[in-house]
């Protein structure tokens, strides 16, 4: 099935229960513009409640993933009558909605990066779970070479990467190699140039093929207990595991797993 959010800025393709999305502005660099944060916003939305798609990737045409943020149409608004300060906190909360969004989804998304990622780029690629980069990819947040710090990526980068790790790339803003990304862990990891959306499409079909529910929960208890102290985050964990042990899959699985045989998942 192919579809298209907005005026073909984000093309759609489902199989085997994985949704592909492709930023489809090349010639723009595939700018997080307001319509690419609408057409990503809706598309999300449909497809949290579409129990049909198990996994996410989310790759771009062209050599650039993402440039981030368009300068152009925010400086536009610099002629308005409070310099753009409503439009700019407006775009900003919609691009942060967008990663809350991804970060939300019941479906795990993998990111799937050729050509370069640079600012709110980079921060779509660090808010991904999972990150395959060719080899020729690049990462940057290069904010401060033009007096616009990047603060917003830096919410991303500082949940994936070491401190010094993101302070480095936030203060130096240089590009930084795939196979250095890796390393620091804004990527899972690197393949051949052009690879890197059927390597995606490979861990994909692998988390497709488990429990949907399984995996749903999995993901969201993830990002729950990260941002709570250490006991709280075990009282929060055991209390879902308690749950999820209760499950009609969890039963199923483990009885597959003594029994020798495939389970056969209800995704409940």
């Amino acid at each position: 099935m192919n579809a298209h959010a907005g005026p073909q800025l984000l093309l759609r393709e489902d199989a085997d229960g994985i949704a592909t999305l492709t930023l489809n502005r090349p010639e723009a660099r595939n700018p997080l513009s307001e319509a690419m944060l609408s057409a990503l916003s809706e598309t999300l939305a449909a497809i949290a409640a579409d129990q049909k798609v198990r996994a996410v990737v989310l790759a771009a045409a062209g050599p650039v993933f993402s440039a981030g943020h368009d300068l152009k149409e925010m400086s536009a608004r610099r002629a308005d009558a409070d310099r753009g300060r409503a439009y700019f906190a407006e775009i900003l909360g919609r691009c942060s909605g967008v990663m809350q969004q991804i970060t939300a989804l019941p479906q795990p998304v993998i990111a799937a990066v050729e050509g370069t990622a640079t600012a709110a780029g980079c921060q779509l690629v660090a808010t991904c779970d999972l990150a395959i980069a060719g080899e020729g990819a690049r990462f940057c947040t290069p904010g401060v070479h033009i007096g616009l710090f990047c603060s917003t990526p830096m919410v991303a980068l500082s949940r994936n990467l070491s401190a010094k790790h993101a302070m480095e790339m936030l203060l130096l803003g240089e590009m930084v190699p795939a196979q250095e990304a890796a390393r620091m862990g804004l990527i899972n990891r690197v393949v051949p140039a052009g690879e890197a959306l059927t390597e995606a499409k490979r861990l994909a079909a692998v988390i497709a093929s488990k429990s949907a529910a399984t995996v749903k929960v999995g993901k969201r208890t993830f990002y729950e207990q990260r941002e709570m102290g250490l006991k709280a985050a075990y009282d929060h964990a055991s209390a879902v595991m308690v749950e999820n042990m209760l499950a009609r899959d969890a039963e199923e699985g483990i009885g597959a797993f003594m029994e020798k045989r495939q389970p056969d998942w209800r995704h409940s």
